[in-house]
């Protein structure tokens, strides 16, 4: 399923990072950083609302708005039941839609707020979303105080908070069209393999946008999927081959992207909901305003497994969903 938007623009973008991040190779685009995991907090938990709630602070300074100007903020996180969003939500105090599809729910945020802008239901939304390492490695594998081995086709998950900004305010970049994914399940099972799992989800939103708005894949200047890493982002471009004979050019993941997979011990890559955002809003954003890039497609990638279905040995699907930014100034 395909939109297209005329009235929708991107207002202001805010990004918080951990020390992985800032020791990364966009270290100079992000607005905040911290040298260590706790941010001044007694628990993971805690560091992943604060960093959630300080983005969306930021974001408000930066946009010089004041919280009830918004008329809307949609937040998604991998903590048990999205409840980083949930308890940033309760600081805010306005309209809140809590979201789930893992590692793609910035751009699900993005397509609802969007839709209901285009609409005229609301003016403006905060869309957010957060990941913290730590945390998300005592929920879905175990606590990195085990030091337990893992193989290096795992990813990393980023530590950050990422909020943008939409509106019907004209910008120097829009969105111009969004593509909701369809739940792919290929029958893979390993947990330390999440591009193998979401590549084939990638795959098929990126081939059905590009076939309901009529274009060949040369007409984005840069094409990113949300976090395939280092061996997903080589099955993406072998089963977009195989599955619908398209050569991917102008083609990057942003899991390669904001780690240096040469120096840092991050596996194949990052991975997480503020993974694609941390880089598309601090880096991606910035080049576009500079019209270095004019047309760009974000296909963020999202793993659905649970705790509860991986201890249970089931499969693992996967799901993507795409927004078209372009520059307009």
């Amino acid at each position: 399923m395909t939109f297209k938007y005329n009235n929708v623009y991107i207002s202001e973008a805010a990004t918080v990072v951990g020390p992985y991040e800032f020791n990364g190779p966009l270290s100079k685009y992000y607005d905040k950083h911290y040298k260590e995991f706790y941010f001044g907090k007694k628990t993971w938990e805690e560091a992943e609302v604060h960093i959630l709630k300080e983005s969306v602070e930021l974001l408000l300074k930066k946009s010089k708005k004041e919280i009830n100007n918004i008329d809307l903020f949609i937040s998604g996180d991998l903590m048990n039941q999205i409840t980083s969003s949930s308890f940033t939500a309760s600081y805010l105090h306005i309209p809140y839609l809590g979201i789930f599809s893992a590692c793609a729910s910035s751009v699900e945020g993005l397509i609802i707020g969007s839709n209901m802008i285009e609409n005229n239901q609301i003016k403006n939304c905060i869309c957010s979303v957060s990941s913290h390492n730590n945390a998300a490695e005592k929920q879905f594998r175990y606590p990195v105080e085990y030091g337990g081995p893992k193989p290096k086709t795992t990813t990393f998950t980023v530590t950050g908070g990422a909020s943008v900004l939409i509106s019907s305010e004209k910008s120097k970049i829009k969105i111009e069209s969004a593509t909701i994914g369809t739940v792919q399940d290929k029958g893979i099972k390993n947990v330390f393999a999440m591009g193998a799992v979401m590549a084939p989800a990638f795959a098929d939103t990126l081939y059905r946008h590009l076939k309901d708005m009529n274009r060949d894949i040369s007409y984005y200047d840069l094409i990113l999927s949300g976090d395939l890493g280092k061996y997903g982002k080589d099955i993406a471009k072998e089963y977009m081959k195989k599955a619908y004979n398209i050569n991917l050019i102008n083609y990057d993941d942003t899991a390669c992207m904001i780690y240096d997979l040469d120096k840092q011990p991050v596996y194949s890559g990052g991975s997480g909901p503020a993974c694609a955002p941390l880089v598309t809003y601090a880096y991606i954003f910035r080049l576009m305003k500079e019209r270095r890039l004019k047309k760009v497609l974000l296909i963020a990638t999202g793993s659905l497994h649970s705790t509860t279905t991986v201890n249970e040995k089931r499969t693992i699907p996967s799901i993507a969903h795409a927004i078209s930014l372009e520059a307009t100034i």
